[in-house]
């Protein structure tokens, strides 16, 4: 039986583990198809990693905690894990969720890398312990807003529930949108019925919706309403936050759920090491990955080149994020600090507007990068 490992992270007893916690919603009501593909990243990349030696002739070890989307359930997640003496805590794809465990991570002093969430206040204050891989909401949800301008969707409505996330997206795009002669309208998705919500969008005249809601209730009964109303033919329906990117969309929503434009964190084209952990990820899911996936490979091979280069002590984690140079799936990653970001931030994400061709559902039709 091997010593316990120490709350530091530091002390390790000879030929035992590195261990990484790691946060993901596998369980609803989190996005659990995001949670699986996530997590799918995560195993590949651990899987190569101890292939090639470990981290020093150790093997890197998951400790994987479902957080089913509820902040309480990260911060419990996130106070285990410290206790049981992780080298640093990674992962989690809801922002709001996201933003708990960072909070509870820095009054901890555990380095977090947040593999997916794209809040751009992920903590209250600038703080060492975190960084990020996902772009920040505000400059993924602007490029998605220029895109909308690029089609002439200048009057905006968001079907919308409470969080704050779907609120900071909704500002985001009104501050943007505003210099344009844009206008944003919030429908409360969780007081209209989808029926209702169509005559709002009548009313308001609007060109384009957006999907700030969760999937697939009441994300899927809003699309099939607007779809089957004659008089919202010629509207837009966006999801900026990236529902249609997985199988699920389509299984529930077949052609209905094409043609509807979305945020996606890919570049146009992948390098070799991107198409080659894109092939062996098809092979793991048994299915097209996600560029979630591609985050959760990402993340842990920054996190073994940090754990090669400057040992598992946790204050050494955090320090080395400014100094990280890894060439990732989607390109170079490095971190910096970002105007506005109180992390430290992989300032140069790819970002697309995607959709799914309505001729051919299953394939992805790039409509803007940035």
């Amino acid at each position: 039986m091997t010593t316990p490992p120490s709350p530091s992270g530091a002390e390790h007893a000879e030929g035992s583990s590195v261990r990484v916690g790691v946060l993901v919603p596998l369980t609803r009501p989190g996005w659990a198809e995001a949670g699986r593909h996530l997590l799918a990243g995560f195993e590949l990349a651990v899987d190569k990693v101890n292939d090639t030696g470990g981290i020093d002739g150790r093997p890197l070890e998951l400790v994987v905690r479902d957080t089913a989307a509820h902040p309480e359930r990260a911060l419990a997640a996130v106070d285990e894990l410290a206790a049981l003496g992780v080298a640093v805590v990674a992962g989690e794809y809801h922002s709001v969720v996201a933003r708990a465990a960072a909070g509870r991570a820095d009054a901890l002093g555990v380095p977090f890398l947040c593999s997916s969430a794209v809040l751009d206040e992920l903590t209250e204050e600038p703080t060492k312990w975190v960084a990020r891989l996902a772009p920040a909401q505000s400059r993924g949800w602007r490029i998605y807003a220029d895109f909308l301008l690029g089609e002439g969707r200048r009057r905006i409505a968001v079907a919308t529930q409470p969080s704050v996330y779907w609120a900071s997206g909704t500002r985001v795009l009104r501050e943007h949108l505003a210099p344009h002669s844009g206008t944003v309208v919030e429908l409360d998705a969780s007081a209209l019925t989808p029926e209702a919500l169509c005559d709002a969008l009548v009313d308001h005249g609007a060109t384009a919706l957006l999907l700030l809601v969760g999937h697939p209730e009441p994300g899927v009964p809003i699309v099939r309403a607007v779809r089957d109303d004659v008089r919202l033919a010629e509207i837009l329906i966006g999801a900026p936050a990236g529902q249609p990117e997985f199988p699920e969309w389509a299984a529930l929503l077949g052609e209905d759920g094409a043609g509807i434009p979305f945020l996606r964190y890919l570049p146009e084209v992948l390098g070799p090491l991107g198409e080659r952990v894109e092939k062996e990820l098809r092979e793991r899911l048994g299915e097209a990955p996600s560029f979630v996936a591609f985050e959760g490979w990402d993340t842990v091979t920054v996190l073994a080149e940090v754990l090669r280069s400057h040992g598992t002590d946790r204050a050494a984690i955090a320090e080395s994020w400014p100094r990280v140079v890894v060439d990732g799936t989607r390109g170079p990653i490095r971190f910096s600090r970002t105007t506005g970001i109180s992390v430290w931030q992989w300032a140069w994400t790819p970002i697309q507007v995607v959709d799914r061709d309505p001729a051919e559902p299953d394939r992805f039709r790039i409509l803007r990068a940035g």
